[in-house]
């Protein structure tokens, strides 16, 4: 199974700026590659409403693709290329083929993207132009390798066309008979990193369809936005939220405030861009830490099918239309109570938690799914009612079965039986949802026991 492990580089100095003059040329290569595609979309077409016979059109040439820019290469080696807009000259030379070839392979897949998409037909948007702050990482295959020795808690490595051996600090223990794949150097806002591709033969591949979901191996998943809750499970659990942004959005605030206000290019804002971009460092990784711990949390609990909501999170996260009246005058549309909602949506990244949560689940032998989730935070999981009609109702109390139920909780069920496909049949009628089929008995034990697992509520509280 392939697996990837990151760690912290240390170069020198003369590695640091022969790294830097990689970036260079390949960020360099990525735009005229980029540029060359884009021409071609733009020469080689013609509107619908445009006469060619009155219509000048240019002389059509071949759709470049990855293997006629490929061979671009060997011709560009043969001399320095000089940067018509700077004045620089670029050695090609001193990049490792292969990589100047996965720099083809970034653009064929970027543009391909763009215009096709990708194996769910899901495009992409219109690929950007890179500058030295987007394209800060560098492929090279195994080949370009050697593992030149190990002492206790440092890697030696030694990568082609780069002198000396490059340092490698291991956190973490590489695992025994591996197979080195390829690697990426990353150039971060406090140094380099680099992440090691490589193939561990005691990990089988895992494949998902040979995991058949019952109800005793699934646990639903529900993504709560509410208070201090990141998670709530099918097994009457609950995760806590981190909420990295919000606790260090004020101090942020005061650094990009006193960087904007500094003079462009000035020694004080490149040393605010580079305390912000720590800063901004620092709120990805105790995310992403914390998201490779709530995965690890559910994958200890032995649970074998992991569901979850397929959710819009583009959508949830999307600013409001505007509304103008006859006058043109805008209107109110909710937009400043959103601009919180959207911005706790992306603090969550429930996207990243999601494919973090696939990737740990794979090694353990375990599968997620991903299920639509209509109506499962309104339905009452063990009774066709529809009680949480409204997002304020968070809590209902059952007289007849003498329990609350959670909000999420109940949610978190529903979703784990459309995973199962044991979630009625609703349709709308007149505007209001009526359900056509269900197997709600079949599980109703089972819903209730989980249910009743929280602890009793005190009779005050039943009375109010």
């Amino acid at each position: 199974m392939l697996l990837n492990y990151q760690y912290r580089a240390y170069p020198d100095t003369n590695q640091k700026l022969e790294l830097n003059t990689w970036l260079r040329v390949c960020r360099y290569w990525y735009n005229k590659q980029l540029g060359d595609r884009f021409d071609w979309w733009e020469n080689n077409r013609n509107s619908i409403n445009a006469c060619p016979l009155i219509c000048s059109l240019p002389e059509l040439r071949n759709n470049p693709d990855f293997y006629s820019q490929k061979k671009q290469l060997p011709v560009i080696k043969e001399d320095l290329l000089k940067v018509y807009y700077s004045g620089e000259l670029l050695d090609f030379t001193r990049v490792p083929s292969q990589t100047l070839q996965d720099v083809s392979k970034r653009v064929d897949l970027a543009f391909s993207r763009f215009l096709k998409g990708d194996s769910n037909g899901n495009r992409s948007g219109k690929p950007r132009f890179k500058n030295a702050a987007r394209y800060r990482t560098l492929r090279v295959e195994g080949q370009a390798i050697t593992i030149e020795r190990i002492e206790r808690d440092w890697l030696f490595l030694s990568i082609s066309k780069l002198k000396g051996w490059v340092k490698v600090r291991l956190h973490r223990s590489l695992p025994n008979g591996f197979t080195l794949k390829n690697v990426l150097l990353t150039r971060s806002a406090d140094g380099w990193y680099i992440t090691i591709c490589l193939e561990d033969p005691n990990v089988p591949t895992f494949i998902p369809d040979t995991v058949v979901p019952t109800w005793d191996n699934a646990v639903g998943l529900d993504a709560v936005l509410h208070e201090d809750n990141y998670l709530a499970t099918s097994e009457n659990t609950k995760l806590p939220a981190l909420k990295s942004f919000r606790k260090s959005e004020k101090c942020l605030s005061k650094v990009s405030n006193r960087k904007s206000a500094n003079k462009k290019g000035s020694r004080s804002r490149r040393k605010l861009a580079k305390r912000e971009a720590r800063g901004h460092q620092r709120i990805a990784r105790s995310r992403r830490d914390h998201a490779f711990k709530a995965a690890h949390a559910l994958v200890r609990t032995g649970k074998k099918v992991f569901v979850y909501e397929d959710l819009n999170l583009k959508a949830l996260s999307k600013r409001n239309k505007a509304k103008q009246d006859d006058d043109g005058k805008y209107l109110p549309n909710g937009q400043s109570a959103k601009s919180g909602l959207n911005k706790s949506w992306n603090d969550a990244s429930f996207g990243q938690f999601f494919t973090i949560l696939e990737y740990i689940a794979s090694i353990a032998g375990a599968r997620t799914m991903a299920v639509n989730p209509a109506y499962t935070s309104q339905l009452l999981a063990y009774r066709d009612e529809f009680v949480f009609t409204d997002c304020n109702i968070r809590e209902y109390w059952d007289e007849f079965e003498s329990l609350w139920v959670d909000r999420d909780v109940n949610a978190s069920i529903n979703i784990k039986r459309v995973g199962l496909g044991l979630f009625p049949t609703i349709k709308r009628r007149k505007g209001n949802p009526v359900v056509m089929s269900s197997t709600t008995n079949s599980t109703l034990k089972e819903v209730l026991v989980v249910l009743k697992r929280q602890k009793p509520t005190p009779t005050c509280q039943k009375a109010v």
